[in-house]
């Protein structure tokens, strides 16, 4: 059997062999997954090329088939609500504002999110774990001194590097986030990054003191977390980014307890 169809354009193709699937015809050369799985009749050319243009958007260049981007991802759905979580708080940020923001239908949303605990849920998790490993990625400095002194900046310079998640972080509760309650999966993360605090912050006061008593941790925490928080969280409430004299008063107030410190840890050895 041969067919011969007119193109959109009017001008006609050469005739070619084809094949009979779930008995429309439909030209060899042409054949792509959505003919079988839709099992469409391709009687009419404009409806064959139409349907060759979309594919719904399983085939690229050649034969090889890649799946259509994702007009709102997961990604794009976060940061469009963390921006409003950071300008009116989690109790006024809602599913339909977000899909606004971002431009999409809710359903959108709520085919990534289960629902809005969920979503904000992740929010949360995201901007404590962003702030968290630049915490942990400057205790890796060798010397412990100096160590200190950058896990105490890793927070105003990770202010600067996402002021929307400052507000987040510093300015809210996690409890703000969840009104019935977070997925497993969620709660299992959020104990995970809680207890990674407490591992690095046990092993970090060993180091830096030689020792990991009550007297040291809560010298280690006061130099580390309530002195960098409390320098930067007033500028963030104001909604300014700390300027950065804010870092060297912050490292100049770290350098001054450890001394305490370790003066008072002398004394004590005589």
């Amino acid at each position: 059997m041969r067919i011969r169809r007119e193109a959109i354009s009017g001008r006609r193709h050469e005739a070619r062999p084809a094949s009979r699937i779930e008995g429309y015809a439909v030209p060899n050369h042409r054949r792509s997954p959505i003919h079988t799985q839709l099992k469409l009749p391709i009687f009419d050319i404009r409806v064959y090329y139409l349907i060759e243009s979309i594919d719904l958007g399983i085939r690229a260049k050649g034969d090889v088939a890649v799946p259509r981007p994702a007009k709102f991802t997961p990604d794009a759905i976060l940061k469009a609500a963390s921006e409003i979580v950071a300008a009116r708080g989690p109790g006024a940020t809602t599913m339909g504002e977000i899909a606004v923001k971002l431009g999409a239908p809710s359903g959108s949303l709520y085919h990534r999110f289960q629902s809005r605990d969920e979503l904000l849920g992740r929010v949360w998790l995201q901007k404590a774990t962003f702030f968290q490993n630049a915490f942990a990625r400057a205790l890796d400095e060798v010397d412990p001194r100096k160590a200190a002194v950058e896990a105490a900046l890793s927070l105003p310079r990770t202010v600067r590097a996402d002021f929307a998640g400052a507000r987040i972080m510093l300015l809210h509760r996690r409890e703000d986030f969840m009104s019935g309650g977070w997925p497993k999966p969620m709660q299992d993360e959020a104990a995970r990054l809680g207890q990674q605090v407490r591992d690095v912050m046990h092993e970090f006061t060993s180091r830096l003191f030689n020792a990991n008593t009550k007297a040291a941790r809560l010298t280690t925490h006061f130099a580390i977390l309530d002195v960098p928080f409390a320098a930067v969280r007033r500028y963030v409430g104001a909604n300014e980014v700390p300027p950065l004299a804010v870092d060297r008063l912050i490292a100049a107030a770290v350098n001054a307890i450890l001394d305490q410190q370790a003066t008072g840890t002398r004394k004590q050895g005589d």
